[in-house]
């Protein structure tokens, strides 16, 4: 039988996300009713600007004391999607205190704060869902905390931001450089005013932390997150990649050791190869590949941002919730008995791509394969960039020559086999230093394979 007693919900923010969330509240209350097992009524909503015009939502229920609202006491659930770590975080923790559940989307707060965020949700019996913070509709946080619960999962990697993919995918696509990709994101509404928080990696390393604390029970903060964004990426390295049957990619990784005693987390830029599944994914679709011992690869595809496709994760969010809720339950919390120390990025270990200028005399080739030799990194290919196609000097290279015979310079890529980042950064440090190096020209890292 339905309860008639409708379950309140505040909804903190009403932008994008929010708006969406109010109006599917509203237009398929009567779905939702029968979900849960009883209705859900918007109590009120808490805005900055209370003069906007928001359709579909009474102005009765609109406030700017958003403290007021969560502390009201007869508040069931809070959906918080304003953002940020303040006021979030406190008007979060109120509402804890003051009887109610918490939806958020809010991944800066939870790869910062989540920890305490999830030990005061437990001290006052109440939940914590976040299904939205991560990828938008797709289903991830909570196959990883619930479905996957009794497998180990070994490795996360995925793209999560669309902004950053629409990019890469341009540049790919259409031979763009990385500003006019920017630029035609910006104009189709991909990337914010500012894309700074997107772009240089921000974005993804909040929810790599949030992923990898879920997926290994142990507590990552963002600040554990090594991060490198996109905007050091050329068409050079494009066309480097497609010439290796690759394409590149921002990647947020979060991995167990194989010792299976500590994790790590990154995010970078990153060539993987075609044959990949990741590799297939366009435009500003996000998807996440996980691998378990027991499951064995996963991937999960869709929009990872948008106001639909997360206001359908968070009204996912708010039937569980609700459920709990009636049942006088709650769901899981956080999940951290591993405490696993997260390594340092230099522990990592992969293949690496590196494009060297180098001086046109010969003996140079020598000298560089010297450098990685004695770092103990191991060359797989060493080929020409094409300054000058059809040159015929890659095959030179390819047998040891010391570049190409052209204006005095000439450009190498080198290609290693796995070593460890720490070991990687040694040797390009020692090739700034060789009076034969004039640059390097970029360094990526090859993943996937």
């Amino acid at each position: 039988m339905m309860r008639t007693r409708p379950l309140k919900v505040a909804l903190l923010g009403c932008g994008v996300v929010g708006s969406e969330v109010a109006r599917i509240m509203t237009t398929h209350a009567d779905d939702l009713a029968a979900r849960i097992g009883a209705p859900v009524e918007l109590a009120g909503v808490a805005v900055r600007r209370p003069s906007k015009v928001r359709e579909g939502i009474d102005p009765a229920l609109i406030t700017t004391d958003a403290t007021a609202l969560v502390k009201r006491g007869d508040i069931d659930v809070v959906i918080e999607v304003i953002g940020g770590i303040e006021p979030a975080r406190t008007l979060i923790t109120t509402a804890f205190e003051h009887g109610a559940s918490v939806v958020s989307a809010n991944k800066a707060l939870l790869a910062e704060d989540g920890a305490a965020l999830h030990a005061a949700a437990e001290q006052h019996g109440r939940d914590l869902y976040y299904e939205a913070a991560v990828a938008g509709a797709i289903p991830l946080v909570r196959p990883l905390r619930e479905s996957l619960a009794g497998d180990k999962v070994n490795r996360v990697l995925g793209i999560v931001n669309g902004t950053t993919n629409f990019i890469l995918d341009r540049m790919d696509t259409s031979g763009a450089g990385y500003s006019e990709a920017l630029d035609e994101a910006t104009a189709l509404g991909y990337a914010e005013a500012d894309p700074t928080a997107d772009v240089e990696g921000f974005d993804a390393a909040a929810k790599a932390a949030i992923l990898a604390g879920i997926a290994f029970h142990t507590r990552v903060r963002i600040g554990d997150v090594h991060r490198e964004g996109i905007t050091e990426v050329t068409a050079a390295d494009i066309a480097s990649a497609r010439r290796m049957g690759c394409t590149v990619k921002l990647l947020a990784i979060c991995e167990r050791a194989a010792d299976g005693q500590s994790v790590t987390a990154r995010v970078h830029p990153a060539m993987i190869p075609l044959s990949h599944p990741l590799a297939s994914v366009r435009e500003a679709y996000n998807a996440v590949f996980v691998e378990a011992e027991a499951a064995g690869q996963l991937m999960f595809y869709g929009p990872g941002a948008g106001g639909s496709p997360t206001a359908s994760a968070v009204l996912g969010d708010l039937v569980a919730v609700c459920r709990n809720k009636l049942n006088e339950a709650t769901g899981p919390g956080e999940s951290a008995y591993t405490r696993l120390p997260v390594s340092p990025m230099g522990d990592v270990v992969t293949r690496y791509h590196i494009s060297l200028d180098v001086a046109d005399k010969p003996g140079v080739l020598a000298q560089v394969a010297t450098v990685f030799a004695e770092k103990g990194v191991s060359i797989d290919t060493v080929r020409q960039q094409g300054r000058n196609p059809g040159s015929g000097d890659e095959a030179a290279i390819e047998q040891g020559g010391g570049g190409r015979r052209v204006g005095g310079e000439a450009s190498l890529v080198v290609v290693t086999h796995r070593a460890s980042d720490a070991a990687l950064s040694a040797t390009v440090e020692a090739l700034r230093k060789l009076d034969t190096v004039r640059g390097v020209a970029s360094i990526m890292r090859v993943e996937g394979e």
